[in-house]
């Protein structure tokens, strides 16, 4: 067991410091790296799709790189956006990692990109403990996921910058406790702004945006109690069911950021 930990933080830390570089790199260039997590079906994909549309209207240069185990389905859904999209297929890998991000952006990564959006695997376990090189990391939930879902997977929760709540329309028939949703994301990652969003009638598309831009403006960003990057790694093992470890208990991420 011990020597199973050992070798998941040594693949933890070089990812660390291939995503420092990364970051570093991509600084120079004046770009910033947004980073999206989710599970499948949370509507990412179709809110990336509206937010990236509204940047290419405002004349931002925004640029999209969507990761999937298969297909190029996501790919060809943002490419109508009318930003560059490319597709990352991670030929079974649950989760992204920096040499791959930083693989797939040699050669292709537009000059002047102001922002990079990535989005990752749907998984809201593997993703959260591999630093891109992101400045935010944006983890989202639809409302037909249940409120529950923070208290569940902590350590993706309490890495976020911002967390999005998708499919608002929906609430109502789901029956979907948005004060309960609020208070279990509040007790992972105290602070945190939560952004209410739908897709279909482009609410909170605006606020993710303006979010973004700040975050490469340099607008220091909140301060997770499980920060993906520098001040703080997600190096604590993962949720309990990734079946790799042991789930960090709600409130000992709460306990530490107090």
């Amino acid at each position: 067991m011990c020597r199973s930990v050992d070798v998941q933080q040594a693949v933890l830390a070089k990812n660390d410091d291939l995503a420092a570089t990364l970051r570093s790199d991509l600084a120079r260039q004046g770009v910033t790296v947004v980073n999206l997590l989710s599970s499948p079906g949370s509507g990412k994909t179709e809110l990336l799709g509206r937010v990236l549309a509204r940047a290419v209207e405002r004349g931002v240069p925004v640029a999209a790189l969507t990761a999937d185990l298969a297909t190029e389905n996501d790919a060809r859904r943002l490419a109508r956006s009318g930003a560059p999209v490319q597709q990352l297929l991670t030929d079974g890998l649950c989760h992204l990692e920096a040499r791959q991000l930083r693989g797939r952006l040699e050669g292709w990564l537009p000059a002047g990109t102001a922002v990079l959006f990535v989005e990752n695997v749907g998984n809201l376990v593997c993703p959260a403990s591999y630093d891109l090189g992101e400045t935010l990391r944006i983890v989202l939930m639809a409302v037909t996921e249940g409120e529950d879902k923070p208290l569940k997977y902590p350590t993706a929760f309490g890495s976020a910058h911002l967390v999005a709540v998708t499919k608002t329309d929906l609430a109502e028939a789901a029956g979907f406790d948005e004060a309960a949703f609020r208070d279990h994301v509040h007790r992972v990652n105290p602070g945190v702004e939560i952004v209410r969003s739908c897709a279909r009638t482009g609410d909170g598309v605006d606020t993710v945006l303006e979010r973004a831009l700040a975050a490469r403006s340099g607008a220091p960003p909140h301060r997770p109690p499980l920060a993906p990057h520098p001040h703080g790694h997600v190096h604590g093992p993962a949720d309990g069911d990734a079946g790799s470890g042991h789930a960090e208990h709600p409130q000992s991420a709460a306990t530490r950021a107090s």
